[in-house]
C-alpha cells in the first residue's frame, strides 16, 4: 500500500508534466503553428492513444488487404528498431533488421500483390520519396502515426483495447497513454480491439455510453476481434512432408512451449490454453531481439518439458524475427510453428472498417 502511494506521488507530478507538453504540441498544431501537409493522395492513418498492445499490425494488414484489389497502396512505418536510418523501400534483399519486423512481415504478405513497402522516421519526407518512385500510388496507409501530425490524413483510424480502454487509462507514466483521452476527437473511427466473439448486446451498448463523451456524433465506433489461424511452420523445409498438427487434436498428453516477444502476450496465450492442452511460457520484452543465450534459454526450456509429445508456438510477429536468426537451435526447427491471426468485425453482419473507409474515400477523392 505503501509503494503504490509512494509511486502516485512521484508518478503524478511527470505525468502532469507530460500532459502539459502533449498539449502545448497539439495546440501548436491545431493553431497551425506546427505545419500539416496535406498530399494529393488520400492517406489514412492508424494508429493508438497508448503505448504498444492494440493491434495496430493486424489492422493494418486487414486495410490493406481489403483495399489493395481497388488501390495502388504504398505502406509507410517508421520501422520500429530497426538498424538502419532515413528512408528505406523494402525490397527481396531486406531483413528485419533493416526496416523492422512488422513493415518486413506486411512486406513479405503483400509483395506480390503489388503493395510498396517502405519505412521512414520523417512520414512526410517517407510519402514524398515513395511518391517519385512510384507516381502511380494513390492510397498511402501509415502505420504507428496517430501522433505523427505533420502528415494530414484523410481518415484517421484510432484502436484502443477492450481491456483496457483508453478512457480507463491515465498518461505516461502513469500509464500507458501518449496522449489525453480527449485527442480521441482527431479520429474519424474508433475502434474497440480484441473483443471477445461472445459480447453480449448490452456490453455493445455500455462501451458507446462510456466512449460517447469523448467523440462527436460524425465518429465511428466499431468493435473488432482476432481471429487465430491454422498452425504454420516457422520452417517449412525442416517440416519435410509431417503433417502440420492441429492444436485441436493434440489432448493433454502434449505440451505447447509458447515464446513470445509481444506486448501483450495474454490473448494469444488464453487462445491455446483454450484447447485444454499442457501449456509453458517463455516471455520476452515486446519487439526483442533475440540473441545467442535467448536461443540457449528457449532449448533448454523445451528440453525441460516431460510430455509425450511436445511442440514450439510464437505468434506471426515473433515468427518474423525467430525465423531469420542464426542461431535458432537446428533441432528445433522441425518442432517451430507460428500462429497467424486476422482481424474480424463485430457484430458479425455489421459495419465493418473496410466498408467505412470506402466511403470515406469516395467523399475524399479530390
Amino acid at each position: 500500500m505503501k509503494r503504490g502511494l509512494l509511486s502516485t506521488l512521484l508518478l503524478y507530478p511527470l505525468s502532469r508534466l507530460y500532459g502539459i507538453g502533449v498539449g502545448i504540441r497539439n495546440l501548436m498544431f491545431n493553431k497551425g503553428v506546427l505545419k500539416q501537409s496535406l498530399f494529393d493522395v488520400p492517406v489514412i492513418a492508424i494508429g493508438n492513444l497508448t503505448v504498444g498492445g492494440a493491434g495496430k499490425t493486424p489492422h493494418t494488414e486487414y486495410v490493406i488487404d481489403n483495399l489493395c484489389g481497388e488501390f495502388r497502396i504504398g505502406m509507410l512505418s517508421r520501422g520500429y528498431r530497426r538498424r538502419t536510418k532515413g528512408f528505406v523501400l523494402a525490397g527481396q534483399n531486406s531483413r528485419p533488421e533493416d526496416i523492422g519486423d512488422e513493415p518486413y512481415q506486411i512486406y513479405r504478405k503483400f509483395e506480390k500483390r503489388g503493395v510498396m513497402v517502405a519505412v521512414c522516421e520523417k512520414r512526410t519526407e517517407g510519402i514524398r520519396r515513395m511518391l517519385e518512385l512510384n507516381p502511380a500510388l494513390n492510397l498511402i496507409v501509415l502505420d504507428d502515426a496517430y501522433q505523427h501530425r505533420y502528415v494530414k490524413p484523410a481518415i484517421s483510424v484510432l484502436l484502443t483495447e477492450h481491456s483496457r480502454p483508453a478512457y480507463e487509462d491515465m498518461l505516461l507514466p502513469m500509464g500507458r497513454l501518449r496522449e489525453p483521452v480527449k485527442s480521441m476527437n482527431r479520429a474519424d473511427i474508433v475502434v474497440l480491439t480484441k473483443c471477445p466473439t461472445d459480447m453480449k448486446p448490452v456490453e455493445y451498448r455500455i462501451f458507446k455510453e462510456n466512449f460517447d463523451p469523448y467523440m462527436f456524433p460524425y465518429q465511428h465506433l466499431l468493435f473488432s476481434r482476432y481471429k487465430y489461424r491454422s498452425l504454420v511452420p516457422l520452417f517449412p523445409e525442416a517440416l519435410g512432408n509431417t503433417q502440420v498438427p492441429s492444436l485441436r487434436d493434440m489432448g493433454r498428453d502434449c505440451t505447447v512451449l509458447i515464446v513470445a516477444g509481444v506486448a501483450n502476450p495474454r490473448p494469444f496465450i488464453r487462445h491455446i490454453r483454450a484447447f485444454g492442452i499442457k501449456v509453458k511460457l517463455l516471455i520476452f520484452d515486446d519487439h526483442h531481439n533475440f540473441n545467442h543465450s535467448d536461443m540457449t534459454a528457449i532449448s533448454r526450456k523445451f528440453d525441460s518439458i516431460k510430455s509425450a509429445s511436445k511442440i514450439l508456438v510464437t505468434t506471426e510477429k515473433d515468427a518474423v524475427r525467430l525465423a531469420n536468426n542464426p542461431y535458432f537451435p537446428p533441432e528445433l526447427r522441425s518442432l517451430a510453428f507460428y500462429m497467424p491471426i486476422t482481424v474480424e468485425f463485430l457484430p458479425p453482419g455489421g459495419r465493418n472498417l473496410a466498408e467505412l473507409l470506402r466511403q470515406k474515400l469516395r467523399q475524399n477523392v479530390r
